[in-house]
């Protein structure tokens, strides 16, 4: 009985874990292409320039060289991101500013218009 409680302890954390990896790799791959807009323009363009550099070096395939190494890159720091993120404990749950992530409406304040103390209900 003791061995098979702890063996779906350990099942219910693992998919904790999984679970917040792909949380955390969604959440930084939107804000990598929403945010880092600029960010990404300066790789595309650094890009196109390495690539006409690399040209005249190696011809054949210099163009898909340089734009899979920069995939490559933009992925594996999504990924060592989420990965350290979730080795370190933090779930998405505990940011402040994700509260879109995980279903949270900010209070809005209700609307009032000028007709609205004469036909709502006042309340006290």
């Amino acid at each position: 009985m003791v061995s098979a409680q702890s063996s779906n302890l350990g099942k219910t954390y693992s998919l904790l874990m999984i679970k917040s990896f792909l949380i955390w790799t969604f959440t930084l791959a939107v804000c990598l292409l929403v945010v880092g807009f600029p960010l990404v323009v300066l790789m595309a363009t650094v890009g196109c320039l390495l690539s006409i550099i690399l040209q005249s070096v190696m011809p054949v395939s210099a163009v898909l060289l340089v734009a899979g190494a920069l995939i490559m890159f933009n992925v594996m720091a999504v990924v060592l991101a989420a990965g350290v993120l979730t080795v370190k404990g933090v779930h998405p749950s505990q940011i402040k500013w994700l509260s879109w992530l995980h279903g949270e409406a900010d209070q809005m304040q209700a609307t009032v218009y000028a007709a609205c103390p004469l036909t709502c209900e006042i309340k006290i």
